[in-house]
């Protein structure tokens, strides 16, 4: 066994440990994450026990766990442990030379949140996945705990809660009991804001789990004191794989991989892995999805309109009235139902993010506008697409690349001028494009602002045509196409965008491509706004990741990285023509 460290996405140096597989030519890697509150120590023991010498195993200290770095307990955010776990992946392809088909992740509470989160939010292309009593659901026995905890944290910031779990309501394993109750790196704290935003993104990675397609079993702990089974059977029952299995464990506790009798959940593992590697990979193709698939018939019914006499009709043509009542005070909503509101003009406003309006009151109307949740993921992908904008430049320069940029649908261009102002890479060209006149106009207004005319300039163009994008001059070396991909459902639309950008760039060449794999408020976006295509309603198809990610490797990108913002809502990936 061998302990390292491996830098994550921020720089945070993880431990790890690493054991070998015992043959010359492995199989395949299996990743094993520990519970929450605990250690890869804790999980060590299976790799004898599971008897799977073809294969190598690691196994990691989560942030904040262990022999890891950070305040005990505690993480910047949940979605930067699912990102942690990203970098783990990519680490051991790229140290040790597995492809990501080769790897099976064994994960167990609150890491089986983890694992299950990363899946569904970064589409990667592994073997299987196995499941043992995943934290979807925490008792906190506590009538409205999780409401007190929330409202404390709003006033008092995050905080810590102590576990109340005793190692006798973990396992039957004597031994187990014991070791726990005297390991000195077992953390009892949890952060607050890690414990609410388990529970929050684990209720949405439930309910879409159709999203998920990767080969999973899923273990259930029938006599489980820590969390609920429900979560666990719907997620279950709505996953998209092809190939799931589901075992319950009559009595055992929530500790599955160490329980007692444990060999009950490790034999069903073993024969799982076993015949996933007998046979091919699983991949299901996306790219028909929308065609038929579940996020087409989601957005069909939100396309169906309702009757006004009905509940539900008289409440969204409610609330649109409210929205015409409001744009006479606010002025985003002004914007939006002048432009629509995923027009560039409102997105250019909600990244301004200055409320405005008609007194006090008109300004307090604009600030509850712009802090919806989708306009707060919208900045977000702003900051991650710069973030991403910078590191494309670095890696070209680096590479001895001219940097080239082109942007397919740039709205005002705000955010490539902001990415290019804070770095120290000055690009060759800015190209930016968009197909509204005003924007264009904006644009351009923009690009004189910064003084910029020199190396930028703005085009009225088509991002659908595709010869018109191949035929770009000068050639980019890093196109970006964000928020675009997402207001259209069609498939055919994005293939023919795609296959222009693949033409346009040589190898070498960077893609940045934005998803909007999920939205909390799809049903009031679809209902009650409009969109920049003549005033119609805003109807979105959301892509999963593994849906945007499959068009975008068929034009000829490899993927490299990913950001995702906390709520899950926008994605923004770097890739490379291959």
């Amino acid at each position: 066994m061998l302990e390292t460290e491996f830098a994550s996405h921020d720089g945070e140096t993880l431990f790890y440990r690493h054991w070998p597989a015992q043959s010359d030519a492995p199989k395949g890697a299996i990743v094993l994450l520990h519970r929450g509150h605990e250690h890869s120590g804790r999980v060590a023991h299976l790799v004898d026990e599971l008897k799977l010498d073809d294969f190598a195993f690691y196994a990691w200290d989560a942030r904040g766990n262990g022999q890891s770095p950070g305040e005990r307990g505690s993480a910047p955010s949940f979605a930067h442990l699912v990102q942690d776990l990203d970098c783990f992946i990519r680490h051991i392809c790229r140290i040790d030379g597995f492809q990501p088909e080769q790897i099976v992740v064994i994960a167990q509470s609150v890491g089986a949140v983890i694992a299950s989160t990363w899946v569904h939010d970064y589409a990667p292309r592994i073997r299987a996945l196995v499941l043992a009593s995943p934290a979807f659901d925490v008792k906190l026995y506590v009538p409205f705990a999780r409401e007190g905890i929330a409202l404390w944290q709003n006033v008092k910031g995050p905080f810590f809660v102590n576990s109340y779990v005793k190692a006798r309501f973990l396992t039957h394993d004597p031994e187990r009991i014991a070791s726990f109750e005297t390991d000195p790196l077992i953390t009892r704290p949890i952060a607050s804001n890690i414990l609410l935003e388990l529970h929050q993104t684990a209720s949405r990675v439930v309910k879409d789990a159709r999203a998920i397609t990767v080969p999973t079993l899923l273990l259930i702990s029938g006599s489980d004191f820590v969390v609920w089974h429900g979560p666990q059977h719907r997620f279950y029952e709505n996953l998209g794989s092809r190939i799931k299995e589901r075992v319950v464990l009559k009595g055992f506790y929530h500790d599955t991989l160490g329980e007692k009798e444990r060999e009950k959940a490790l034999e069903p593992i073993r024969r799982f892995i076993h015949a996933r590697f007998a046979a091919e990979p699983e991949f299901i193709d996306q790219t028909q999805n929308h065609l038929s698939g579940y996020t087409r018939d989601e957005a069909d019914r939100l396309a169906t309109p309702l009757s006004l006499f009905s509940p539900k009709g008289l409440y969204w043509a409610f609330s649109r009235a409210n929205i015409r009542l409001g744009s006479l005070f606010s002025k985003g909503i002004a914007t939006g139902n002048k432009t629509g509101f995923d027009s560039g003009s409102t997105l250019d406003y909600v990244y301004e993010n200055e409320p405005r309006g008609l007194g006090p009151g008109g300004r307090l109307i604009d600030r509850v506008f712009l802090n919806a949740i989708g306009w707060r993921g919208i900045r977000q992908r702003k900051i991650h697409l710069e973030d991403l904008i910078r590191t494309a430049m670095q890696q070209l320069q680096e590479a001895g690349t001219p940097v080239r940029i082109l942007d397919i649908a740039a709205g005002h261009g705000r955010y490539v001028l902001d990415a290019v102002a804070s770095s120290n890479i000055t690009p060759e060209s800015i190209r930016l494009q968009d197909y509204s006149p005003l924007n264009v106009e904006k644009g351009r207004a923009l690009i004189a602002e910064r003084h910029l005319q020199h190396v930028a300039s703005f085009h009225q163009a088509d991002a659908f045509d595709t010869d018109a994008v191949a035929a770009v001059t000068p050639r980019p070396t890093l196109a970006i196409a964000s928020g675009l991909y997402e207001l259209f459902p069609d498939n055919d639309l994005i293939k023919a965008s795609l296959e222009g950008l693949a033409r346009a760039l040589e190898p070498g060449s960077i893609l940045l491509y934005t998803c909007q794999p999920w939205h909390p408020q799809l049903e009031m976006i679809a209902r009650a706004l409009t969109s920049h295509r003549g005033g119609a309603a805003w109807v979105m198809r959301r892509r999963t990741q593994q849906e945007m990610d499959q068009l975008v490797a068929a034009a000829g990108f490899q993927k490299q990285s990913q950001r995702i913002d906390t709520w899950g809502i926008f994605t923004v990936s770097i890739a490379t023509r291959v």
